[in-house]
């Protein structure tokens, strides 16, 4: 007989808890710092601010880095919000599921179009 009380207790989903509420609350930290950055860049500019100084800012391979760095933080931001979305909202298994699966299509797609426009900069 299985005993579902006390210490050996099998509580599903309870572990994400922690480590989500740390990861949306590192990955908006670094999302707002590249923010910060960006604007400080495009602020302090000289002279009218085109395509050419955009392209400028991203020309660098440490800026390509961080920005690279900054996509994969808000992919991870992003799914955590939504798989707690779904997973509060919605009650049937199999629309959770489809729409897990469409959400994870969807930023891996995003992540490789905006990887592609990076690159091309």
């Amino acid at each position: 007989m299985s005993v579902n009380y006390g210490a050996k207790r099998i509580v599903v989903g309870a572990h994400y808890g922690l480590r989500d509420w740390l990861g949306q609350r590192v990955t908006a930290t670094l999302m707002a710092l590249f923010t910060v950055l960006i604007l400080g860049r495009f602020i302090f500019s000289t002279g009218p601010f085109g395509y050419e100084q955009w392209a400028g800012i991203f020309s660098s391979q440490w800026m390509k880095a961080l920005t690279f760095t900054v996509i994969v933080a808000l992919l991870y931001h992003v799914w955590i919000g939504m798989r707690d979305i779904w997973m509060d909202y919605i009650k049937p298994v199999w629309l959770r599921l489809s729409l897990h699966v469409f959400t994870l299509v969807w930023l891996l797609s995003c992540a490789g179009w905006s990887i592609q426009v990076l690159w091309r900069l």
